[in-house]
């Protein structure tokens, strides 16, 4: 009788060419396709925005103008999953949603290869983004100073950028990073919690502002007047709770539960 050890390897050679020939199944080509999608609209200075998104980018842009311009690019692997990705605008006396549609994942299938979709939109920096949610990917928020943003990511990488608002950042897994090439007089919060991964945040030297900045598991550190770091009874647990040059409205709040969080004086 044969032994089993010799089968093994014709075995093993069927199970590659099964999954090489599934991956491929169904699909017209294997390069990715492009298609475009540009809209202008005109809207209220404090608008509501929602935009989202599931696999892509999210990139919003605030900019003194009362335009809305959203610009997109959808890529797939097929002309026919192209055709059936969708970005729904609904633009209101008082609100825009932002809303991208793929179509089902099939069930049998190996690989995701619904699509991609990067977005870029360029709205009122008043405007007041009361939802951003993307699955999967990058969201970069600037200039920002209407009333709020709230921000919500998967997977991936959030950036906020000179963002004088209220903020609400959520990040179940990836690295965030806060940044501010100048500082002003201001009421507003940052408020950043993170699941698993780091944050940074890099401040001018004359920032005023509040700050708390934690881990459950992880280090904390700053730049700023070598602020005590508090060590919980938990011996991976860090914690920073102090005021910056005297704390002025604004505060920053970080919260990882598995990461490190850093506070950069960028200019000192």
């Amino acid at each position: 009788m044969q032994s089993p050890l010799i089968k093994a390897p014709k075995f093993r050679q069927m199970v590659a060419v099964l999954l090489l020939s599934l991956a491929g199944c169904g699909s017209e080509s294997n390069s990715v396709l492009e298609e475009t999608f540009e809209q202008l609209y005109t809207v209220q200075p404090n608008t509501d925005i929602s935009i989202q998104n599931h696999d892509g980018a999210v990139l919003v842009y605030g900019s003194n103008t009362n335009k809305l311009q959203v610009h997109a690019t959808k890529r797939a692997y097929s002309r026919t999953r192209l055709k059936e990705i969708a970005i729904d605008v609904s633009v209101q006396p008082t609100s825009v949603s932002i809303n991208v549609k793929l179509p089902p994942k099939p069930s049998w299938a190996l690989f995701d290869r619904s699509g991609t979709v990067d977005c870029t939109i360029v709205i009122p920096a008043t405007a007041n983004i009361s939802l951003l949610r993307l699955d999967a990917g990058e969201v970069f928020v600037d200039g920002m100073h209407g009333r709020s943003v709230h921000a919500w990511l998967g997977d991936g990488r959030m950036v906020a950028h000179n963002c004088f608002t209220d903020s609400d950042l959520a990040l179940q897994r990836g690295n965030l990073s806060l940044s501010y090439d100048w500082w002003g007089p201001g009421k507003f919060t940052i408020q950043a919690d993170i699941g698993r991964g780091n944050a940074w945040a890099f401040l001018p030297s004359k920032a005023a502002f509040y700050l708390v900045a934690e881990t459950v598991r992880g280090r904390v550190a700053s730049d700023f007047d070598d602020a005590p770091v508090a060590r919980a009874a938990s011996a991976r647990a860090e914690k920073i709770n102090t005021s910056v040059n005297g704390g002025g409205e604004a505060a920053i709040k970080v919260r990882t539960a598995n990461g490190d969080v850093t506070i950069v004086e960028a200019n000192p």
